[in-house]
């Protein structure tokens, strides 16, 4: 137990902050998902269960159990990385920016693509788009590190071509799959608003500490 509490206490307060919150929601929605899916999953505008509020709560919901361990894995992969160089303040601004901008994004394509009145009633949720800036932002900051992506195959990677490669993944299948169950085009708005987020604070000298 002191061992798995010593892991909890080195986590930085934003990340772990940030994963208790989706922890709880997840929760919530096994206790009862229709009513947090309608409330809290982000929905087209213009539909009658949207609402203004969704853009920040359906960062945190997730439609099963592999996609929460995923998302939150790979928060506390990269997060606790950027979080100890930006501070927490500046980490959540990011995480925030990021997260928004892929929900943007989304709504923007789903818009331009609907094809049915039922379409304003599909709801997304997931920390995905907020979790692949962080992917970016780590590539930007430590392009020449190496990681090690375990699927489909084992394979050792700087982390500049492993942004680049999900990138064009993503592109790839967000045209090929437009209509498609996964929300690619919100990945791609996540890594785009990090993009333009970090070349701002790079540009007034920004890009690292600030406590």
């Amino acid at each position: 137990m002191s061992g798995f509490s010593d892991t909890i206490n080195r986590i930085p307060k934003g990340v772990k902050n940030i994963i208790f919150i989706n922890i709880l929601f997840f929760i919530a929605t096994l206790i009862n998902e229709q009513s947090m899916i309608t409330k809290f999953a982000l929905y087209p505008i213009g539909s009658p269960l949207f609402r203004s509020y969704q853009f920040i709560t359906h960062m945190f919901m997730h439609g099963g159990f592999a996609h929460i361990l995923f998302n939150m894995y790979t928060l506390y992969l990269f997060g606790c990385v950027l979080e100890s160089i930006w501070g927490t303040k500046k980490f959540i601004i990011y995480y925030l920016v990021t997260g928004l901008g892929a929900a943007a994004c989304h709504l923007f394509v789903s818009y331009l693509t609907m094809t049915s009145p039922r379409d304003f009633f599909i709801p997304t949720v997931g920390a995905s788009g907020a979790v692949y800036g962080l992917l970016l932002a780590y590539g930007m900051l430590f392009p020449n590190n190496r990681l090690t992506l375990i699927f489909p195959i084992p394979i050792n990677i700087k982390a500049k071509w492993l942004v680049i490669i999900f990138g064009g993944l993503e592109l790839l299948f967000g045209i090929l799959l437009i209509n498609g169950q996964i929300a690619h085009f919100a990945h791609l708005g996540g890594m785009l608003f990090g993009l333009i987020l970090i070349l701002i604070w790079k540009k007034n000298n920004r890009i690292y500490t600030e406590y």
